[in-house]
């Protein structure tokens, strides 16, 4: 450590180890019974002397409490990260790396199923860090791989927007009053629509069933998120959990959809290519701004609107594993994410929002529904199914 010269000769003294410093009060002990009445017998320092010893004091106590934050930070010397791509560019992990002096290993994954591969092989040893949306959290906590933040270490919370601080109104963060996850980056899932096809934004999620635009609108394969969207657009407030008499109006909704689809994809890349080679009209963006965003580079002329409906949204958080061998690290990793360029790297390199800015494809009027965990999954995705296979409406709910 370089210490500032005026430390001296009395400074290095300190923080060499030695007891005692030339000058200092003199303990003197009284007259008692107790070996530990003990008082500081009163000398008269000269005052450049007094004066020195109080600053050194003052930098000896900032350089100790540097000293313990770096000691924990670095405790292990190694931080393994698992992420989505763009959650952890070779530039930001090398800032990181050059402030704490530890070694950052990332590791990617590019589905929810990976993920918690590589996650529940080894109860969350292999990761001390990761990234995982709300709804895909709550498996995580329910088989204890995860371990609640402690929040007064990720100071950078309050660079957060209010909704983003208030974490115990986002579903699937508190859990018994402990907070298991911190806000990182998040995607709406709005409606992209050709320009040149659709003079006007679309303002409800009932633009995908328009006969205007059939044989012309792109939908995501996928059995939960459409669920939802049926559920959304058939008023419910409540997509993610479907009652009894729910399911059957939901599946005529969806086998409505496919007749007004041109077709399905799961890629973010085919949803683009398809836009521009077929032609599409209007596409339910399950990348969201990630997509709009490539289909912009395209050199589409394109919109992107939230439906008055609110748009279904998934809330990427860092959680620390279990077995993670450095919690100090993995905070401190944590706050580092939540700095302004972390920030805006992602929303620049990726088109996706941030937690601590303004994202610039929501307006203040428009409506978010965050993901959570569905009633049956397994349902979901077996009509969904039959529904894409071309079955009525009997048969899809047939046993």
């Amino acid at each position: 450590m370089v210490l500032p010269h005026h430390f001296g000769e009395v400074a290095r003294t300190v923080l060499a180890g030695e007891h005692e410093v030339r000058h200092a009060p003199i303990l003197v002990r009284q007259p008692g019974p107790s070996q530990l009445d003990w008082e500081p017998a009163k000398t008269t320092l000269p005052t450049h002397v007094s004066t020195l010893l109080r600053s050194c004091f003052v930098w000896l106590s900032f350089a100790l409490s540097a000293c313990l934050w770096s000691s924990a930070a670095q405790a292990s010397g190694v931080l393994r990260v698992l992420a989505w791509p763009g959650y952890a560019d070779p530039d930001m992990v090398k800032t990181f790396e050059q402030r704490t002096g530890a070694k950052v290993e990332v590791s990617y994954i590019d589905t929810d199923e990976a993920l918690w591969s590589r996650i529940s092989k080894n109860q969350g040893s292999d990761f001390d860090v990761f990234a995982v949306n709300t709804a895909e959290l709550q498996r995580y906590i329910k088989k204890s791989l995860v371990v609640p933040l402690k929040i007064g270490a990720i100071t950078n919370t309050r660079r957060q927007l209010p909704q983003f601080q208030a974490l115990e109104k986002i579903p699937g963060i508190v859990h018994g009053g402990k907070v298991f996850a911190m806000p990182y980056t998040y995607s709406e899932m709005g409606l992209i629509y050709d320009r040149q096809q659709i003079k006007s934004a679309p303002t409800s999620i009932q633009a995908l069933w328009d006969p205007r635009y059939q044989g012309k609108v792109l939908v995501y394969n996928g059995g939960a998120h459409n669920f939802a969207l049926a559920a959304l657009a058939l008023g419910s407030r409540t997509p993610f959990t479907l009652q009894a008499s729910q399911w059957e109006p939901a599946v005529q909704q969806l086998i409505a959809m496919r007749r007004n689809a041109l077709t399905f994809y799961t890629q973010l890349d085919d949803s683009v290519q398809w836009f521009q080679s077929r032609k599409a009209a209007l596409l339910f963006a399950n990348y969201g701004s990630q997509q709009f965003k490539q289909l912009q580079a395209a050199g589409l002329d394109v919109g992107y609107a939230i439906p008055q409906e609110g748009a279904l949204a998934w809330l990427d958080c860092w959680v620390i594993t279990r077995g993670a061998k450095d919690t100090a690290l993995a905070e401190a990793w944590i706050n580092y994410t939540l700095e302004a360029v972390p920030g805006q790297i992602l929303q620049d390199r990726q088109g996706l929002a941030n937690t601590t800015a303004p994202s610039p494809y929501l307006g203040p009027q428009d409506k978010l529904i965050w993901l959570e965990p569905v009633e049956n999954v397994e349902r979901r995705n077996l009509l969904w199914s039959r529904i894409l296979s071309g079955d009525r409406a009997s048969k899809v709910m047939a046993p």
